[in-house]
C-alpha cells in the first residue's frame, strides 16, 4: 500500500475568521482546527453577540492568536489594529454569518471590528449563512444576499436540515470540514498551480446499479443513477489521487483523470473489484448492487401465454462485494461502504459496519424526497467503529469533496495508530 501524507493546501495563507451571533458559533472552534490542520494561519474576530455563544479564550487557544472583539480597544487601535488585520488577511470568512451581519455587510456598515475590517480589506470575502429557515427565506435577507453576490462576495451555503429552534429547512451553516475545503478549492483555482494533496493515493470506487439478467431482453435492477459515485471519483481525481471507477450501467460521462471499468452484473463487479483492490489504498463501495440474481438466466425471451397470469422467478443471493473486499487478508484496502436505507438508518448502518468489518460506512435515507437516488442532492452520516460525522444536505459534487477529505483523514489516522 502507498503511505501518503497529504500536503498542507493552505500553507502560508492568512485566514481572518469572523464569527457572528448564533447557535452555530459553537462550530467555529472546529472550523479553526480544520483550517489550522490545512496549514493556514488563523486570526479570529468575535462580534459582541458571538461572544455570548463561544468564549474568546477557546478561540485564542485553538488559533494561537489573540481574538479581536472591540473596534474601540485602545491597545489594538494604537497600532491601527483593524487596518493591520485587513491588510494581513489573504481571505476573510464570516462563519456563522447571521442575518444581521449579512445585512450590515451588504449595506457597507462599519459599526464593529468585523464589518470595519471587511470594508478596509481588499482580500476575497465569503459568508456562511446560518439562521432560522424563515429568516433565510425573508425577502430582505434574499435581497441582501443578492447584493453580496453582485459585489463578488462568495456565499457558502446554507444547507437544509433540522435547526436548533425545532424548524426544518434551509439555514444550517455548512459543516466546518466543508467550509475548510471550499477555502482550499478557492486557493487552488485562483493559484497558478492547483494543489494536489492526494497525489500517490489510489482509490477504487464502485458506482451505479447492477443489472441481473432474467432473459436476453429483461433484467432486475434499481434506481441508482451513479451520480454520487461519479462525484466521489471526480473529487478524488481533482485532488491528485489515482482513481479506478468500476461502473454499472449509467448515462454519465467519465470524470477527467479517472480510469473507468464498465460492468453489468454483480458477479462482474465483484471480479473487477477484487482485482483492483489488490493494488489500491482505499476502496469505496458506492454502487447499488442487486441483492439477488436469477438462479438460471433463460436462454430465450420468456413468453407471455394465456395461462401464465403469474410468473415465478427463482432468485439466489448475489455476493456481498463490500464484505468480500473487507475480508481480504492480503493487500486489504481501507474499506468504505454505503447504506441506502428507508428506515432506522443509523441502526442498520451501524449493523452493516460491524457485520461486514468495514472501516467506515456512509448512511443515507433514500425515503426522503429530494435526496439519494436520481437527485442532485444528498445528505450522509458517516460512521466508524468510534466515529460519527454528519454531512448535511447539499449538492452531490460539494458533498463528495467533503466526504473524500473525511475518508482520507480517517485513513491517515488509522495508519498512524
Amino acid at each position: 500500500m502507498t503511505s501518503v501524507t497529504p500536503s498542507l493546501p493552505l500553507q502560508g495563507k492568512n485566514i481572518l475568521l469572523g464569527i457572528s451571533g448564533g447557535i452555530a458559533a459553537y462550530k467555529a472552534a472546529d472550523l479553526v482546527r480544520r483550517l489550522k490542520e490545512r496549514g493556514a494561519e488563523v486570526r479570529v474576530i468575535l462580534t459582541p453577540a458571538a461572544a455570548e455563544f463561544i468564549t474568546p479564550l477557546t478561540l485564542q487557544a485553538l488559533s494561537g492568536n489573540p481574538v479581536g472583539q472591540s473596534l474601540l480597544d485602545p491597545a489594538a487601535e494604537a497600532a491601527m489594529g483593524h487596518i493591520e488585520l485587513a491588510r494581513w488577511a489573504d481571505f476573510i470568512l464570516v462563519a456563522p454569518a447571521s442575518a444581521d451581519v449579512i445585512a450590515r455587510i451588504a449595506h457597507g456598515m462599519a459599526n464593529d471590528l468585523l464589518t470595519t475590517c471587511i470594508l478596509a480589506a481588499s482580500a476575497p470575502l465569503a459568508v456562511a449563512p446560518a439562521m432560522n429557515q424563515q429568516m433565510y427565506k425573508n425577502i430582505a435577507t434574499q435581497n441582501n444576499l443578492a447584493t453580496l453576490k453582485s459585489h463578488k462576495i462568495h456565499i457558502y451555503g446554507p444547507a437544509a436540515g433540522d435547526q436548533a429552534c425545532g424548524d426544518v429547512g434551509m439555514g444550517r451553516m455548512f459543516e466546518p470540514l466543508q467550509l475548510a475545503e471550499l477555502l482550499v478549492e478557492h486557493f487552488q483555482t485562483t493559484g497558478s498551480t492547483p494543489a494536489k494533496p492526494l497525489t500517490g493515493l489510489k482509490f477504487v470506487i464502485t458506482a451505479g446499479p447492477t443489472r441481473e439478467a432474467i432473459d436476453p431482453v429483461r433484467y432486475i435492477s434499481n434506481h441508482s443513477s451513479g451520480k454520487m459515485g461519479y462525484a466521489l471519483a471526480a473529487a478524488a481525481a481533482k485532488l491528485g489521487a489515482e482513481v479506478t471507477l468500476i461502473s454499472g450501467p449509467v448515462q454519465l460521462t467519465t470524470p477527467t483523470g479517472v480510469s473507468r471499468i464498465d460492468v453489468a452484473s454483480a458477479i462482474e463487479m465483484q471480479q473487477a473489484a477484487l482485482t483492483a483492490a489488490q493494488t489500491h489504498d482505499i476502496f469505496i463501495g458506492c454502487a447499488a448492487v442487486a441483492d439477488y440474481r436469477m438462479a438460471e438466466v433463460a436462454p430465450q425471451k420468456l413468453k407471455k401465454t394465456a395461462d401464465n397470469d403469474v410468473l415465478t422467478l427463482q432468485l439466489v443471493k448475489n455476493p456481498d462485494i463490500i464484505a468480500s473486499i473487507a475480508a481480504l487478508t492480503s493487500h486489504r484496502p481501507y474499506t468504505v461502504g454505503f447504506a441506502a436505507e428507508t428506515e432506522q438508518v443509523a441502526q442498520y448502518a451501524q449493523q452493516k459496519l460491524l457485520n461486514k468489518n468495514l472501516d467506515l460506512i456512509c448512511a443515507n435515507d433514500v425515503s426522503v424526497a429530494g435526496q439519494g437516488f436520481n437527485s442532485e442532492q444528498n445528505a450522509l452520516t458517516v460512521y466508524g467503529p468510534q466515529f460519527e460525522q454528519a454531512l448535511p444536505l447539499q449538492d452531490k459534487n460539494t458533498l463528495a469533496q467533503a466526504l473524500i477529505t473525511l475518508i482520507v483523514e480517517q485513513y491517515q489516522n488509522e495508519k498512524k495508530h
